[in-house]
């Protein structure tokens, strides 16, 4: 901390109370962001400590990082500067409920678990099966930006979330939007917080709409020798009438696609390409769909259609799991592994996967139905030789005049990610994103150099 950091520590504990604050080096481990420690860690428990903790933070020029149960704070840069870790999970409260008007009221600290529980006594859910859902929190869901694979029938985040409460930089209280689904409260300040990792402002209250569980959910899985096989049946679904709960390709190559593809239930070697996909409805819909789909599958090039089948029990566990965890599962096989999250154009899909094969590196890739495309190369070590191969790998893939694709670094070693190909601040809208944040957050304190538009 700063010269005055004993007397900052004394008000820490007067706002959030002794036992609330810890500088202890084995504790403080838990909140360390790609090998950088806080000074101090404090978790407190109302909104009203977080302004507290915040303003404090402004006067004493405290750099300071808000996090839930902290399994993505893998997202984002290094930080700049971090002095303090604003641990959120005491805000764990169900704040209102009302199952008729399908409005969820929670603070930002209450685990997705907890929440599903709630809803599930209601035959009622929200659409966030994300990375980690068994331990992650709703606050850092949402200010991490992962997404889901049933944003193909439910939207993402940005569709939902209702309205938020939040403290930006100076330590200011405030809020946008609201707890109804028709809601004309003006600007959707709130939609800002979505993937900003807490550099605009810490969540402290989200309001959710929920949704009905479906009647009933089938899962099916085509599997093709080749990429082009698959992006035509996904081309082909795009195009017809079927309303679907989820729709992923999945494949893989090199050393780790054997341990992938046990992961998740399927064999992606031989160039294998599979498309999972999940349909929601009563047995009147889901049979017409069961048709349709693997007339689809055939008809999409009948000599590369290995089967084409429902999946269920174990193996559609495993292949839910593999889709809902994927940047988790990668890590645990390959923990150098470099995880982009790419945009592209559905026309596009082929000739990316073309490109993948190419690829020296071995990698894996997830292509949403609707969404963004998932590629991990999945590096050995964190040698100058690994490092120089992505790069040149990485320019290959995302050269400005190849395509209309942008890309994120999602997930990946310090070193890699301290690499300047990576440090987004090309963006024509560069300017905007960074006056934001001088807005939302004057003094730099709230996570400086987590996002790439500030390096």
């Amino acid at each position: 901390m700063s010269a005055s950091g004993a007397m900052g520590l004394s008000q820490l504990e007067d706002i959030a109370g002794q036992t609330n604050v810890t500088c202890t080096p084995a504790r403080l481990a838990r909140y360390a962001i790609d090998g950088n420690f806080p000074s101090a860690a404090v978790r407190p428990g109302s909104a009203e400590e977080v302004a507290e903790i915040v303003k404090l933070a402004a006067r004493e020029k405290l750099a300071v990082i808000p996090s839930g149960a902290r399994t993505k704070l893998g997202i984002g840069m290094p930080p700049r500067k971090y002095d303090l870790a604003l641990d959120m999970t005491r805000l764990d409260r169900v704040v209102a409920y009302d199952p008729g008007d399908l409005t969820l009221s929670v603070e930002a600290g209450i685990p997705l678990d907890r929440i599903a529980a709630e809803l599930a006594a209601h035959r009622q859910f929200l659409p966030l099966a994300v990375p980690f859902a068994d331990r992650a929190t709703a606050g850092g869901t949402i200010a991490s930006g992962v997404d889901s694979p049933l944003r193909q029938a439910y939207g993402t985040a940005r569709d939902f979330v209702l309205g938020m409460e939040f403290v930006t930089g100076d330590g200011t209280a405030a809020k946008s939007g609201g707890r109804v689904v028709k809601n004309v409260s003006g600007y959707d300040l709130h939609k800002l917080m979505i993937g900003a990792l807490g550099t605009l402002g810490v969540i402290t209250k989200i309001n959710f709409r929920t949704f009905p569980v479906p009647r009933m959910v089938r899962t099916y899985a085509a599997v093709f020798r080749g990429a082009s096989a698959a992006c035509k049946f996904r081309q082909a679904i795009a195009g017809s009438v079927l309303r679907l709960e989820s729709l992923e390709l999945l494949a893989a190559s090199g050393e780790g696609s054997g341990q992938l593809g046990e992961t998740a239930g399927f064999s992606f070697q031989g160039d294998r390409w599979i498309a999972v996909v999940s349909v929601a409805g009563n047995e009147e819909v889901l049979e017409r769909s069961r048709r349709e789909l693997e007339s689809l599958a055939q008809r999409s090039d009948p000599s590369s259609l290995e089967w084409f089948a429902e999946i269920s029990g174990e193996a559609r566990e495993k292949a839910a799991t593999y889709i809902r965890d994927y940047p988790a599962a990668i890590l645990n096989r390959a923990p150098s592994a470099a995880i982009f999250k790419i945009s592209q154009l559905p026309t596009e899909f082929e000739g990316f996967a073309e490109q993948c094969k190419s690829l020296a590196t071995p990698w894996a890739v997830m292509m949403r139905g609707l969404g963004p495309t998932y590629l991990a190369l999945l590096l050995r070590d964190v040698k100058k030789e690994s490092i120089e191969a992505l790069d040149s790998e990485s320019l290959h893939l995302f050269l400005p005049d190849k395509s209309l694709r942008t890309f994120s670094l999602m997930f990946a070693p310090p070193e890699v990610k301290r690499d300047p190909i990576y440090q987004d601040t090309s963006r024509r809208n560069l300017a905007l994103l960074q006056n934001l944040k001088k807005a939302f957050d004057p003094l730099g304190v709230l996570g400086p150099g987590r996002m790439r538009y500030e390096i």
